[in-house]
């Protein structure tokens, strides 16, 4: 299968963001990529560096203005196509939402982001209450694709119920970057962190993941910080944790990669991690910590 992984700087103008973005799909779609994934929160700024009312503005329902646009995008090309809004569920209820369109342009699923983080610059929790959907692959016409969203890729139990749920593909998209008081040895310890997590992933569950960040420099308006440098980096692992790819960490980049889907069934004979769990024994994962 050939899926394209879109890169991208993104703006304060919405409608900007949006066009650029139909253009960069159109010309995946015209290369032969039948699976398109976007990053998180792809239609504006990463909004979370401040806590701020008026930015639940931004929010939208699913469906939607959003939904109706990247919908008929890809019936328009015939792809599936892996999108990131911020979605408005009710009057005060807000969440980070994977959108997953297929050929046909229907809404094939959507996953709710479910771990949310608070951290300087980071102040999701503000903006998103947790997904309540759970973790479950989404059926379409190139497979079932396990798709999470950014701080889920850290935690190998999403991971794992959607391996175990059939899922033939991980798929994150991810809006992550450097803090600008961090020494450059720290920052590069905390990408190669990021990659090397979800390429463990991929080994423990013999499966291909797809990382897709956003990239550039985005300021803090409160001026609290030196804003956030995303670091780019998207990538694909294979279900060894090869690297079948990897974007620049600076420059917008549109990546096309073939993965080879027949390959997960051999290396699953090879390495039958789903065999030898104990699940017996696994009782206390669902505990916060075991005194």
């Amino acid at each position: 299968m050939k899926v394209a992984l879109i890169q991208m700087a993104c703006s304060a103008d919405v409608a900007q963001n949006k066009a650029r973005l139909v253009a960069r799909i159109e010309a995946a779609a015209a290369q032969g990529a039948e699976l398109v994934v976007l990053q998180e929160l792809h239609n504006s700024l990463y909004f979370c560096q401040t806590e701020n009312v008026n930015l639940f503005d931004l929010a939208e329902p699913i469906p939607g203005p959003s939904t109706e646009l990247f919908g008929q995008l890809a019936a328009r090309l015939g792809i599936v196509l892996v999108t990131s809004l911020f979605e408005r569920r009710a009057a005060g209820l807000y969440h980070n939402t994977a959108v997953v369109f297929e050929r046909d342009g229907s809404i094939a699923g959507i996953h709710r982001k479910m771990h949310i983080p608070d951290d300087p610059a980071y102040y999701e929790k503000f903006y998103f209450a947790p997904g309540d959907l759970g973790f479950h692959p989404i059926q379409t016409s190139v497979g079932r694709l396990g798709v999470q969203v950014c701080w889920d890729q850290w935690y190998p139990e999403g991971a794992r119920l959607m391996a175990l749920q059939g899922a033939d593909l991980l798929i994150y998209p991810t809006a992550i970057g450097f803090e600008s008081s961090d020494t450059p040895e720290e920052q590069q310890r905390q990408r190669e962190a990021w990659m090397t997590v979800q390429r463990g992933h991929a080994v423990a569950n013999g499966l291909p993941v797809i990382a897709v960040n956003r990239v550039g420099h985005e300021p803090d308006p409160s001026g609290q910080t030196n804003g956030i440098q995303f670091w780019g980096t998207s990538f694909v692992a294979g279900p060894q944790g090869e690297l079948l790819a990897q974007a620049s960490d600076a420059d917008e980049q549109t990546l096309l990669v073939d993965i080879d889907m027949q390959r997960c069934e051999q290396v699953r004979r090879w390495w039958p991690f789903l065999r030898d769990r104990r699940i017996d024994a696994y009782a206390d994962l669902t505990r916060r910590y075991i005194d």
